[in-house]
């Protein structure tokens, strides 16, 4: 007995022993790929030496002799820190996904293939500016020189990520990052989507109460349209989702497309005497963010705030004297259609002169551990053709019909690229405003600022439709009638443009900019109805605004949906009744309106209130919906708070959605606010515990930052993917997009991947931060240092300083020419 037990002994000390080994060679392997910020490299494609300065927050400050010598420089750093998370992006662009991931990516090759980004990439290339082309050769040449640094020196494959998918790593190529911006306007764009909501829920609904469920923005400019049925009548009812993931392509639907908020003051309501300006870009939650700062020392001056891994410039920022910011713009630039194809020849399409061929190009797709894909790629005269499984599109699609898309996005001649390295550069207002007149997608509204002056203006690529399109684009429409076909775009000066006076605030929240009727409108689908309401009433609190006060707008969590929302729904349940039995289901109702009656609306995560209000709500909308749209209910996961006042100001007869179809009674709106809150509190109780007053907010709105890759992976996962309480919610200032479904409906999944604000009297008093850190290397202690002061609303120097970059620095890269 004795002998058994020591060589069990030994066995599991050696079975430990070995584990300790390899793990031990798993870090030693992983840390090989961490950079060392303190060196100096002797470097192919530059003409003189470059320093690449960082700060204690690690932003690169990049010094050179030479602007494309600085452009080499962000190429470099965003390489060091940023390598896969840049090959994974062009990948996906390129829809080269299952080469490394094998088959689960095919759905996502397949739409890019078909969409041909990487194509309309590739076009684009030689029509930039000779500035910008240089810019991106530059930056090529410094993504490659750490990728030789990589490959000479032995550095752990330059990501960690890399050994687990064995694959050489193609050279960086300028067409690469005007691919990357094609894919950011893809991602951002929820236009596709809300065609595709909107059709299906006009099959099951009249057109008021898609009116009530798909509110306009406040505002007139909406003319009667028909519904999908008396376009189409041959597509069924309701049809069910496409089970197809589309992993990586970041297909957009509200309300996790493109949003942020940027606004600016004149020097008269600045305390300063000169300007003011807060932008905040929010996008899918991500570990490593989106985002990336950095300086460019640049001929024209010094300029620094936040860019894009894989694309040379800073896409939000401030130099000496300027700054500019952007918001996605929700201009309506991308339309579906519905291709009636030739009974007798399915090779053809029906056009406005006849059947005519579809545009085909075949298409080898290489998938990892399979044979690979051979595709048939189809193009119509109004655009790619759509794989059925994409934004589902086969629900809305007639037998013997394909659907193709309009979209700015996809365009052949984007110079987008030229207008950002034109803007950067510009130093004002009136270039500012020239250059931007190139960019093409994805569409943004941008405000400007300089020390005496701010301007707002709308910026991309906006068709023009004919009076008479039968669904104005706000469903798709039969592709073959002309009219229904943009007729061409709209002259730059004919966009929106705002010019802040001395005494002007200009600001934007993904709100409507104009109430024009169609076909001069810009967009029907906005981003917000909500925000914009706070953000008036912030910034009409005080006659002058400081950085202190921008700061304190940008990350407010005070939710005007829920002061607007509970007066209503809660009118004939307020401390109605005597006081009920403890532990009584009336009780536990009483406690929770207790609590909400004395509540200020702010989204704390330290609360209970947040989390009562959000699920009674959320219980609410499922209750009013549930029967009037059976299973496509599911695609109304979020707070409605239009819908919900529509209903409960009973709203061209909105309050109908209150009585239950199928029941024998007749439910007033007090009844189903009632039921809703009993549900809300069941949910609670099983998920948070019974005890409401010690609920706290944060427990159920986490941010989550997952890794796209190794976040599902088990172990890897609690080492790759970062959690953070967070205040906020859907419609506040400081926004935290909730899942809206699954175990975790409030988990915060989509907020602010940037924030900074720049005060022009100061201006190195300005501040920014990222909600992870500037590495993407799980290992480094970059990886997420940034994300505790996010999470809190702070910041760090946003400095133009050199000597103060070189103080107390992580370090100092020293590039020099090759020999």
């Amino acid at each position: 007995m004795a002998r058994a037990f020591r060589i069990l002994l030994r066995l599991v000390t050696a079975g430990l022993i070995l584990l300790g080994i390899v793990l031990w060679m798993v870090y030693w392997l992983a840390s090989r790929s961490l950079p060392d910020y303190d060196a100096t490299l002797n470097v192919d494609g530059i003409t003189a030496p470059v320093e690449i300065a960082r700060d204690n927050a690690n932003v690169p400050h990049i010094f050179g002799a030479s602007d494309e010598d600085v452009y080499f420089g962000l190429g470099f750093a965003h390489a060091q820190d940023r390598l896969f998370q840049m090959m994974l992006m062009r990948r996906t662009a390129q829809g080269k996904l299952s080469a490394v991931f094998g088959k689960r990516t095919l759905p996502t090759d397949e739409l890019m293939r078909r969409l041909a980004l990487y194509d309309a990439a590739e076009a684009s290339a030689p029509l930039q500016s000779p500035e910008a082309s240089a810019a991106l050769e530059a930056y090529a040449r410094g993504v490659n020189a750490w990728i030789t640094q990589v490959n000479d020196g032995a550095r752990g494959r330059g990501a960690p990520e890399f050994f687990l998918f064995p694959t050489e790593i193609a050279y960086w190529r300028p067409v690469d990052s005007i691919a990357i911006l094609k894919l950011a306007a893809v991602q951002m764009s929820t236009q596709v989507s809300a065609e595709v909501l909107r059709a299906r829920t006009s099959l099951i609904l009249p057109p008021e109460r898609v009116a009530d469920i798909l509110p306009d923005a406040p505002g007139t400019g909406v003319a009667l349209l028909p519904d999908y049925a008396a376009l189409f009548p041959d597509v069924p009812a309701f049809t069910p989702d496409s089970p197809t993931q589309f992993d990586f392509a970041g297909l957009a639907s509200a309300p996790f497309g493109g949003a942020s908020n940027v606004w600016a003051a004149a020097p008269g309501r600045s305390a300063s005497g000169a300007s003011l300006m807060a932008n905040d870009p929010h996008m899918s939650l991500s570990a490593p963010g989106a985002w990336y700062l950095a300086r460019l020392e640049l001929s024209t001056g010094g300029v620094i705030g936040a860019s894009i891994p894989g694309i040379p410039g800073i896409v939000s920022g401030r130099s000496e004297d300027f700054g500019w910011g952007v918001t996605a713009a929700y201009l309506d630039d991308a339309d579906l259609y519905i291709e009636k194809l030739d009974p007798e020849n399915p090779d053809r399409y029906a056009t406005p002169d006849g059947f005519a061929p579809f545009k085909t190009k075949a298409s080898i797709i290489q998938v990892k551990d399979a044979p690979p894909e051979t595709l048939t790629l189809r193009w119509t005269e109004n655009g790619p053709v759509l794989p059925p499984a994409a934004y589902n599109v086969a629900t809305i699609t007639p037998p013997g019909h394909v659907v193709s898309v309009a979209w700015t996005a996809t365009a052949r001649d984007d110079r987008s690229l030229t207008a950002l390295i034109g803007l950067m550069t510009s130093g004002g207002i009136a270039k500012a405003l020239n250059v931007s007149k190139d960019f093409t997608a994805p569409a943004l509204n941008l405000v400007l600022s300089e020390p005496d002056a701010v301007a707002m203006t709308m910026i991309g690529r906006a068709p023009r439709r004919d009076a008479d399109h039968q669904s104005q684009g706000r469903i798709p429409s039969p592709g073959w009638i002309a009219t229904n076909r943009w007729t061409g775009w709209r002259l730059p000066s004919q966009m929106p443009l705002f010019r802040g006076g001395n005494d002007g605030l200009l600001g934007n929240t993904n709100n409507k900019v104009i109430d024009a009727p169609f076909p001069d409108h810009l967009s029907f689908h906005w981003g917000d109805t909500q925000r914009i309401q706070r953000w008036r009433r912030l910034m009409q609190s005080r006659e002058v605004h400081t950085r202190e006060s921008f700061i304190e707008a940008q990350t407010d969590i005070v939710s005007f949906s829920a002061r607007s929302v509970l007066p209503l729904v809660g009118a004939e349940l307020w401390f109605n009744g005597e006081a009920a039995p403890e532990g009584t289901p009336e009780r536990q109702r009483q406690t929770a309106l207790s609590l909400l009656a004395e509540w200020n609306g702010e989204m704390n995560e330290h609360l209970p209130e947040p989390l009562i209000y959000s699920a009674w709500m959320r219980a609410l909308q499922d209750r009013l919906i549930r029967d009037e749209l059976g299973p496509l209910s599911h695609a109304f996961t979020h707070i409605e708070p239009l819908f919900i006042e529509r209903v409960y100001r009973d709203i061209g007869g909105a309050s109908v959605w209150c009585n239950v179809i199928q029941s024998a009674a007749v439910e007033s709106c007090a009844d189903v606010a009632r039921l809703a809150l009993d549900d809300a509190l069941v949910w609670i109780g099983e998920n948070y515990g019974t005890a409401l007053e010690s609920l706290r907010w944060g427990d159920a709105h986490v941010a989550k930052f997952d890794h796209p890759v190794l976040g599902n992976t088990p172990f890897l996962k609690w080492v790759v993917n970062i959690r953070q309480s967070t205040s906020g919610g859907d419609h506040t200032l400081m926004r935290g997009v909730t899942a809206g479904e699954g175990p975790e409906p409030f988990a915060n999944v989509h907020a602010a991947a940037y924030r900074g604000v720049y005060d022009f009297a100061d201006p190195d008093s300005s501040v920014f931060v990222v909600p992870t850190g500037q590495s993407g290397h799980p290992l480094s202690r970059y990886y997420d240092d940034l994300g505790e002061l996010w999470r809190r609303g702070e910041y760090v120097p946003m400095s133009l300083d050199p000597e103060l970059a070189r103080a107390a620095g992580v370090g100092v890269t020293h590039l020099n020419p090759a020999p």
